[in-house]
């Protein structure tokens, strides 16, 4: 082989990874992998699309050794490949959000009230929570809390938060967070909390941010 010809071999193995993600949905199946291992069914309603769709998409992204897959009885179950590749889609929303404007004025509309973003750096909230001077929660489902958390964050999964309001202190400080920056359930906590007269803030970053940034997480799963 020629020079030429492995150099274009070579860029092709690469574009095969962008290939794999050129697709919104792909994107999204990414982030939600992140949070842990999903069946074809469980990540096809989170996409609102049918389970064909669902899974021609996961194909894709299998072709180009994103995901893993794996039976389990009638169910087949996807994971990604490796951290990596929850890394890879941090990387690529950031490089995205710091040059595209148009991302930047739809997250602008998605984060209306600044004022309930927590004005905090990821150590200094991990230390503050470690010191119970704050209360974190994770309003993510309890399987992908599971899976991997933020250090000292409680379980408080959406659809358990208003009956579950007794176990959080009226007068303490809460911290809301989901799987990222595109994530609304935080936002719905923060409506609710509000409502109910809490003090409570969000945080963008979800476990795939957390870890790209070098910050531990608590797996109990590995434990």
């Amino acid at each position: 082989m020629d020079k030429r010809s492995l150099k274009d071999l070579l860029y092709e193995q690469v574009a095969r990874i962008g290939k794999a993600v050129s697709s919104p949905k792909r994107l999204e199946l990414l982030e939600l992998l992140a949070q842990g291992d999903k069946t074809v069914e469980v990540l096809a309603d989170e996409l609102s699309i049918d389970i064909k769709l669902a899974s021609a998409h996961l194909k894709g992204l299998r072709e180009a050794r994103l995901v893993q897959s794996r039976r389990d009885g009638k169910y087949m179950v996807y994971r990604l490949s490796g951290p990596d590749v929850a890394n890879l889609w941090v990387t690529l929303r950031l490089v995205a959000e710091e040059h595209l404007v148009e991302l930047q004025m739809a997250l602008q509309r998605m984060v209306a009230a600044p004022d309930k973003l927590a004005q905090v750096g990821r150590s200094a909230l991990l230390e503050q929570a470690r010191r119970g001077e704050v209360i974190v929660i994770d309003v993510r489902p309890q399987e992908e809390y599971q899976v991997a958390h933020l250090p000292y964050a409680r379980s408080m999964p959406m659809p358990e938060l208003e009956r579950r309001l007794a176990e959080l202190p009226i007068g303490q400080d809460i911290v809301a967070y989901c799987r990222g920056p595109f994530c609304m359930m935080s936002d719905e906590a923060l409506k609710l909390l509000s409502g109910k007269g809490y003090r409570v803030r969000k945080i963008l970053d979800g476990v795939a941010e957390w870890q790209a940034a070098g910050m531990p997480l608590d797996r109990p799963l590995e434990s």
